[in-house]
């Protein structure tokens, strides 16, 4: 870790984490998150690279990541960058939308301006505790925002069997060190597997496989907060071994399990 480096985290509540973060040089190597990544620039530039661009965020400007879609992180300049950033499960943003399709935003760069006509600065107030009432206005803004910041129209897609999709999902967050067989999950949509991985894409924007994992990443990282090493929190998140874990932990994250854990305050 580069001196100044670190990782601390804000208050969160089901389905939204809150971060802030310093770094220097690239820290990111690409990967992917199952949830919105929506940040804030606070000092610095952050640059990165997203769907065959390369984008800049100035302080005060703030940086829309769809889920599943893969990005990187460097400091734009040698003083390196800090920034907050929510983590959103998609499947709020779908609830306080009604079930209408997840908005996509292709330039992923906000204005300041438009930030705050849309009210939504203080999603990023992360030591701000989070009860339910403020958790219902946290995910209505990023709703709100993500809907105005998506360019062009929206693909409209047949209906989705949400419910029994909700099933699934919860199926799999309520234990993801199981490999639940195919038919079973199958059974529980009322879809054929095709038409499942289809539907469930569309409605949480990734594949139900890396939704599994990224749950059991999610296992991984309260374990090594709570003080296990890498070694006992891969195997009990249920990884074949470290090695594997790493590998998946980078895909989704951008940088390794060591690091991240270094910069931890």
């Amino acid at each position: 870790m580069a001196a100044g480096d670190r990782i601390r985290n804000g208050t969160g509540a089901a389905g939204i984490e809150r971060m802030e973060a310093s770094f220097h040089g690239r820290p990111f190597a690409p990967h992917r998150h199952d949830t919105y990544a929506i940040g804030v620039t606070r000092a610095g530039v952050q640059s990165f690279n997203f769907r065959g661009q390369r984008w800049h965020c100035l302080p005060g400007q703030c940086h829309i990541l769809h889920p599943d879609e893969t990005h990187d992180g460097s400091a734009g300049t040698e003083e390196g960058f800090s920034y907050r950033m929510v983590y959103m499960d998609p499947a709020l943003v779908q609830e306080a939308l009604g079930g209408k399709p997840l908005p996509f935003v292709a330039n992923p760069v906000v204005e300041a301006t438009r930030l705050a006509a849309l009210g939504v600065t203080e999603v990023w107030d992360i030591d701000e505790d989070i009860d339910e009432l403020a958790r219902v206005d946290l995910v209505a803004a990023i709703a709100n925002l993500l809907v105005h910041a998506a360019s062009g129209p929206q693909t409209k897609a047949a209906p989705l069997a949400l419910d029994r999709l909700a099933q699934v999902r919860d199926r799999l967050a309520s234990a993801p060190v199981v490999r639940h067989p195919m038919d079973e999950l199958e059974q529980l949509a009322g879809l054929d597997r095709w038409a499942l991985a289809r539907q469930f894409r569309a409605a949480f924007g990734t594949s139900p496989s890396r939704f599994r994992t990224h749950r059991q990443l999610d296992l991984l990282r309260r374990s090594v907060t709570s003080g296990a090493s890498l070694m006992d929190a891969a195997l009990e998140a249920g990884f074949a071994d470290q090695s594997h874990m790493s590998r998946q932990f980078k895909r989704a994250y951008g940088l390794t399990p060591a690091r991240w854990a270094a910069a931890l305050q």
